[in-house]
């Protein structure tokens, strides 16, 4: 994770690309893990994710320290460098990006939860992921001057289409009212979160996205605490080291790995793009289910995926056009 604490700014579009896929593929086991969790223990989806957030910050700060070691040991004139071309960030648009980053997750993680408890899990995913990429696309839009163009369009309606295959052609639940209002807040958030780390990566100086995205678990877990004294912290289960294993896991990769990638990638990539790269979840989470979990592999995962992987090709092939276009004027300018 060496790469992933430099500064956005500067970041090569290509590489916050994968990133992005990485983030996404990672972000796909959770729920696995999540799964496996339920299986063994009594703990609950906010209790988890409390969890989650307090190992994925324990992780991120004995890197940062481990990190501070390594930058200690520098010889004074590789630190000088450095500095010379780091950019401070004001310490209002920091606090803005760590209360902003971490109330959105929270929001972000927590009703969608809530969603799945009320409408089932199918209805759930494919409201929230399907109706976060349109939010982010038209705020983008609207507020960014960001925008996909025709062929953008078609790959997010592809990538949309394709969720509904995957997620619902494999057993969809009731649509409970309730349940999409919770869902549309889950997305609302994931959009928040999205929209802000692209527009600060856009207008000033970059933060280290492990920075970030610590704080931004430090404010979430907060967030969390009442909620999860509420539902029970402290897992009962029958085979301690399984759960163990499963809630390290889950703090290390799909949370302290995935969610500093994905503050790295989605500064430097439009944010229409970023939304879409990462529908790339339902995609890893389906593969791990047919060939971990032992389910059925059907006409609709095959159609599903293969739609949502074309959708997400063709937008990253966009966007790194894009990027060369944009640094082929710059240099013309100078």
């Amino acid at each position: 994770m060496s790469n992933v604490s430099s500064s956005a700014v500067g970041l090569p579009v290509g590489r916050g690309l994968c990133y992005l896929v990485v983030a996404g593929v990672a972000w796909g086991t959770a729920g696995a893990a999540a799964a496996m969790l339920y299986r063994s223990s009594d703990l609950g989806p906010v209790a988890l994710s409390f969890w989650r957030y307090v190992g994925g910050l324990a992780l991120l700060l004995t890197a940062h320290a481990a990190r501070g070691v390594r930058v200690r040991r520098r010889p004074a004139a590789a630190m000088t460098a450095a500095a010379a071309v780091a950019v401070p960030e004001s310490a209002r648009r920091r606090i803005l990006r760590v209360v902003g980053t971490g109330v959105g997750l929270t929001v972000f993680q927590t009703a969608y939860f809530a969603a799945v408890q009320a409408t089932g899990l199918a209805v759930a995913t494919v409201v929230t992921l399907g109706a976060g990429p349109v939010l982010i696309a038209l705020c983008a839009r609207l507020f960014m001057g960001e925008h996909l163009g025709g062929g953008g369009v078609l790959a997010v309606s592809g990538a949309l289409g394709g969720l509904a295959v995957l997620v619902l052609g494999s057993g969809g639940g009731a649509v409970k009212p309730l349940g999409v209002v919770l869902a549309l807040v889950s997305a609302a958030g994931y959009a928040a979160i999205t929209l802000l780390t692209r527009w600060l990566g856009r207008t000033g100086a970059g933060a280290d996205a492990r920075s970030t995205t610590a704080w931004a678990f430090a404010v979430g877990a907060v967030c969390l605490l009442p909620f999860g004294l509420a539902q029970g912290l402290l897992p009962h289960t029958a085979d301690p080291a399984r759960v163990l294993v499963l809630l390290v896991y889950v703090a290390a990769v799909p949370t302290a790995l995935a969610y500093a990638l994905y503050f790295a990638g989605a500064a430097v990539v439009r944010a229409a793009t970023a939304s879409v790269i990462m529908l790339i979840e339902p995609v890893s989470a389906a593969v791990i289910a047919v060939a971990l979990l032992g389910e059925r592999l059907t006409a609709a995962t095959v159609l599903g995926t293969l739609l949502l992987l074309t959708a997400v090709a063709g937008l990253a092939v966009a966007e790194a056009r894009s990027a060369a276009a944009a640094r082929r004027t710059r240099t013309a300018a100078a």
